[in-house]
């Protein structure tokens, strides 16, 4: 059986698993890059932090409802996120569809950010004009309400690569889910 067949995880999650730990407690290891299609058809690029996984081959990320980036993954659900992870050498592309879902209703995703995590939902409209009297809180508590612009956004990897700069030559690896996850070597 293959690991889409059997309920495994895929052979790339393992391969991010160890890559993840190389890392250490580098917060910097949880960071990854989102692409996104804005209306226009211009690319946009932000760093967002991941959150879990919510699949063997979903994760999760969180956004404010109220950025551009829930416009955009509204008009174009495809995406690709860029994992950097320096300390292991190793870059994952990860493409597939985003779908905004709401927040659990036990409240778990809202309560597993830090009180500074929560306080970004308090904070005034992103991207708007700066008003120097606008209420920035540095904290919320945990049982603060869910604001309705917390969005948990998963998004489904239909492919992943792997490149791996800690070889000679540089190790390109590719992962698709239409093909099973079977491993693909690729020229770097």
């Amino acid at each position: 059986m293959t690991a889409a067949t059997d309920g495994a995880l895929p052979p790339w999650r393992q391969r991010l698993r160890g890559a993840l730990k190389r890392e250490g407690r580098q917060v910097s290891a949880r960071w990854l890059q989102l692409a996104t299609v804005a209306a226009d058809g211009t690319p946009r690029v932000r760093t967002l932090v991941f959150r879990g996984w919510s699949g063997a081959a979903q994760l999760e990320l969180y956004t404010d409802g109220r950025s551009s980036k829930t416009a955009e993954l509204t008009h174009q659900s495809q995406v690709e996120l860029c994992w950097l992870l320096s300390k292991a050498k190793q870059q994952f592309r990860l493409r597939g569809a985003a779908a905004q879902v709401a927040p659990a209703a036990d409240q778990s995703q809202w309560r597993s950010l830090s009180p500074s995590g929560r306080a970004l939902w308090g904070w005034p409209h992103p991207g708007q004009p700066f008003q120097s009297e606008a209420p920035f809180p540095q904290e919320l508590p945990e049982d603060a309400p869910i604001p309705e612009h917390f969005i948990v956004v998963q998004i489904s990897i239909q492919q992943v690569e792997l490149l791996d700069l800690s070889h000679h030559p540089h190790q390109r690896l590719r992962w698709r889910h239409d093909d099973d996850w079977r491993e693909q070597r690729l020229n770097p």
